[in-house]
């Protein structure tokens, strides 16, 4: 699987770990930074992988800051991206079966190394349902289509 993973500098560190275990997994990964914990701004690094998803460059992404948040939200602004905040794997895993999740977001201030991989190893390793999901992703990517609830 191609992954491509970024951090901001509170995710680095954490980063370094996950991109060690999917390259021993035998993953191709690309590693887009930051290469440092020097502060940086997450949202380029969040835009970066979330294109690239959408684009079909790579086929997931994964991206983390201090607490994941910040990423999350920055990534589901991209069409086509559906990224998931997960700090346990069951979390991550009901994430790509019931809303086919593109990117995992990952708090690197919440989590530590053995329970990221678990994490992502889950993540990586389900697949989407399908079925009356997909009428629901529908909705969610097609704003013409949302019905209005009082």
């Amino acid at each position: 699987m191609k992954i491509m993973i970024g951090a901001d500098h509170a995710g680095f560190e954490l980063k370094e770990h996950i991109v060690a275990h999917l390259r021993l997994k035998g993953h191709h990964v690309e590693d887009i930074g930051t290469h440092s914990s020097d502060s940086v701004d997450y949202p380029d690094y969040a835009f970066t992988v979330a294109r690239a998803v959408a684009q079909g460059m790579v086929d997931r992404g994964i991206l983390l800051c201090g607490s994941g948040i910040g990423m999350s939200m920055a990534a589901n602004r991209v069409p086509g991206v559906r990224a998931v905040l997960a700090s346990e794997p069951y979390a991550a895993k009901m994430s790509r079966r019931h809303n086919d999740s593109n990117v995992l977001c990952l708090g690197g201030r919440f989590i530590g190394p053995d329970l990221a991989r678990e994490i992502v190893d889950v993540w990586l390793a389900e697949t989407f349902e399908g079925g009356r999901h997909c009428r629901r992703l529908d909705l969610l990517d097609n704003p013409s289509s949302w019905r209005n609830f009082r």
